[in-house]
């Protein structure tokens, strides 16, 4: 039995490092390559499992060396990986680019991704029982998410979606009604509330979290990079800080802050402290390289409290 249950993807990262990103057009030379386990789904089963979570996965991969790969780095640290089908095709892949100043740019290719269906979220549905939190995200298609989020709010869980990629699309509004939270980063934000993408100041993120809010979701936590986040529900509009860091790498630090998020929230924790604790998840995980690699233990955190 899992208290936490996560619907979504799985990708393995390519990834290469140089001193910038590259322009259209240009070539320019690296410093270091390395493939590591990501997509955003598995990234937030990994992180939640080891930060302490019990945690199940649902999804799909390939038939492939890299679906074998992503299956079994997410059974190390004990998610439970029953859910995750391996299907005829390649894996998901993400091709990510790092510049020395931990910006990034990710092209995906969903592979498996796609070919996970609605019929499979109520095969697998024995993974919901006793589950309090669910976690969904965008990488796989909007159908399947959103009949997840309805099967899951169904038996009693905290339905959390983050909105990533932002979508070129409108969200179904039977999905934003199900859902207990979501969790844009600011340009996700910007881009849900019809506006061009790109840094917020905490009163713009305060008026599309309202604009959000109208929508459908009544809570909204805004995630603003170094600042923190910014939690909106019907009590309060907060910022809640992030410690101060230097940052390598900020691929996965949004899966980080809700795989914290819903562990704390699993155990409790009332919504203001589970996203301190989420943006120290954070934090800590931008201080180094790779997607699920640079997932914190629940003892790397414990020295910012």
């Amino acid at each position: 039995m899992a208290s936490i249950v996560v619907v979504g993807s799985l990708n393995m990262d390519l990834v290469a490092v140089a001193p910038r990103i590259p322009v259209a057009g240009e070539t320019i030379t690296g410093s270091n390559f390395f493939t590591v386990p990501g997509g955003k789904g598995a990234n937030q089963a990994y992180a939640a499992a080891k930060l302490g979570g019990q945690t199940a996965m649902l999804g799909s991969v390939g038939e492939d060396d890299f679906g074998r790969a992503m299956r079994g780095n997410l059974a190390s640290v004990g998610c439970n990986v029953t859910g995750v089908r391996t299907v005829a095709g390649p894996s998901g892949v993400a091709l990510i680019f790092v510049a020395e100043n931990g910006a990034n740019s990710i092209v995906i290719a969903p592979g498996a991704n796609h070919k996970f269906a609605v019929e499979d979220i109520e095969a697998d549905g024995s993974l919901f029982e006793g589950c309090q939190v669910t976690l969904l995200q965008l990488e796989i298609p909007i159908e399947a998410v959103t009949a997840a989020a309805l099967y899951a709010k169904k038996r009693g869980a905290r339905v959390i979606l983050d909105p990533a990629p932002a979508p070129s699309y409108e969200l179904p509004v039977e999905l934003l009604r199900t859902l207990d939270i979501l969790t844009p980063n600011e340009s996700e934000a910007a881009m849900l509330a019809g506006l061009a993408p790109g840094p917020l100041t905490l009163d713009q993120a305060g008026g599309i979290a309202r604009t959000l809010q109208a929508k459908g979701t009544r809570t909204i936590i805004v995630k603003l990079g170094e600042q923190g986040c910014l939690l909106a529900d019907g009590e309060r509009q907060q910022l809640i800080r992030a410690p101060k860091v230097k940052a390598v790498d900020t691929t996965a630090a949004g899966d980080v802050f809700n795989a914290a998020l819903a562990v704390a929230l699993s155990e409790g924790k009332d919504l203001p402290a589970a996203c301190e604790f989420a943006v120290k998840a954070g934090a800590v995980s931008v201080t180094r390289m790779g997607a699920q690699s640079s997932a914190p233990s629940r003892g790397e955190i414990e020295p910012w409290s």
